[in-house]
């Protein structure tokens, strides 16, 4: 029994992907998906990169995330199960990066500047 593991980031949510052979299940910090992401949609983007394949029975995944919020975590976690599954099947990486799953968001909050409220929002001008 081959395990593959991957990792995928998006914001500040970090997933550590464990894939092997076996009934479609997938574990999220000991939870079922369906419990730690109740939506529908974030569901539905965890599994984008499997229906793609059509291999969604195909392998159970033990997935540990941290960070981010629920959506960041979603796409984090979309990005290493396509990575792990280039992994075990190269063929799959032109189907993948194609539909976009292989290409990481690496877009992160800009940091607050000093004399600023925000990170480019400033004060109100007053000329007198």
């Amino acid at each position: 029994m081959e395990i593959t593991n991957a990792i995928g980031r998006r914001k500040s949510a970090i997933a550590r992907v464990f894939v092997n052979k076996g009934a479609g299940n997938i574990t999220i910090n000991k939870r079922d998906l369906s419990v730690y992401f109740p939506s529908g949609i974030l569901q539905y983007i965890v599994k984008q990169p499997l229906n793609t394949l059509n291999v969604v029975e195909q392998y159970d995944i033990k997935v540990n995330l941290k960070g981010g919020g629920f959506k960041g975590q979603a796409e984090a976690l979309r990005l290493a199960i396509a990575r792990a599954l280039v992994k075990i099947d190269p063929n799959d990486k032109s189907a993948l990066k194609k539909a976009g799953f292989l290409t990481r968001d690496s877009r992160e909050v800009e940091r607050k500047k000093p004399g600023r409220p925000k990170a480019r929002k400033r004060f109100q001008f007053s000329k007198r």
